[in-house]
């Protein structure tokens, strides 16, 4: 009888790169479900409103001209998707906190990924909005109607709630990892790097390529709006000396299935969406 064949073992580089790959394609498969929620729930507000548009990869047209809106429109269709996603976001969350990081897996990575998404497209949407002045800045500036200076200032408060929001993330993300080796303390930085950095801007890339040329303004800063959470995020976990993962946790491995379905994912919503999908 030959004997079993020992478990692979990666250097603390392949270890990096294996930890960014996979944290890519989670980055890319929460933004495609939070993305994809947050824009069916408003389609299906504006299909019950009796409002015509078109959905297409990176935006929604609708065809009713500015004096067409209502109130109860605005706020119903351009707050569903928000509402949404902050519904989402702290489902996510919980089961994140409760028990996810608690268990081996990419599980919990994707549930980190999908709160923080989910608030970016919650209050990061109100920051990035404000400066093209339409979508999530159309919310308080009808639920106000007092001017541009309420508008700016829910996007002051948002953007700072968001910054302290990520700075308190990290210690969920150091415990989203369960690379041993990668946990360590003096092996931090390449963690970020692989855990944050490159998932947020690879990430950001290839969306944005997906969705060209339809990519609109709104979503370009949607990607920047992200360093909001993710930049006191990488600040804080720099400062932590947290270093421990779960007994007996997952081998650093590409994860091939995760690779698959975000693939599939990403080719059929350009497919679908690509000539526009009337409503």
């Amino acid at each position: 009888m030959s004997a079993p064949a020992p478990a692979v073992s990666y250097s603390a580089s392949t270890k990096t790169t294996i930890t960014a790959l996979n944290s890519t394609f989670i980055y890319l498969l929460a933004y495609m479900l939070t993305q994809g929620l947050y824009q069916a729930a408003t389609v299906a507000m504006a299909r019950r409103l009796s409002i015509p548009g078109v959905w297409r990869p990176s935006s929604i047209r609708f065809s009713i001209s500015d004096p067409e809106w209502w109130r109860t429109a605005v706020l119903a269709v351009y707050g569903v998707g928000p509402a949404v996603c902050a519904a989402l976001g702290v489902v996510a969350g919980l089961w994140f906190w409760h028990r996810a990081r608690h268990r081996k897996g990419l599980l919990k990575l994707f549930l980190l990924w999908l709160t923080l998404h989910c608030c970016n497209l919650v209050l990061g949407a109100l920051v990035a909005d404000t400066f093209v002045e339409n979508w999530a800045w159309y919310i308080p500036s009808w639920l106000f109607m007092a001017g541009n200076i309420p508008n700016v200032i829910v996007a002051v408060l948002s953007g700072l709630v968001q910054l302290g929001f990520g700075y308190l993330a990290a210690i969920g993300f150091l415990q989203s990892h369960d690379s041993i080796t990668l946990m360590q303390y003096p092996n931090r930085r390449q963690l970020i790097v692989a855990g944050i950095l490159v998932p947020w801007v690879a990430g950001s890339l290839v969306l944005a390529a997906l969705k060209w040329p339809d990519l609109s303004r709104n979503e370009v800063l949607h990607f920047v709006s992200m360093g909001l959470l993710l930049l006191p995020m990488a600040l804080k976990s720099t400062q932590d000396l947290f270093e421990f993962t779960v007994p007996k946790s997952r081998k650093t491995q590409l994860a091939w299935g995760l690779v698959l379905l975000t693939s599939l994912v990403c080719l059929s919503w350009r497919l679908v969406l690509q000539a526009g999908v009337a409503f």
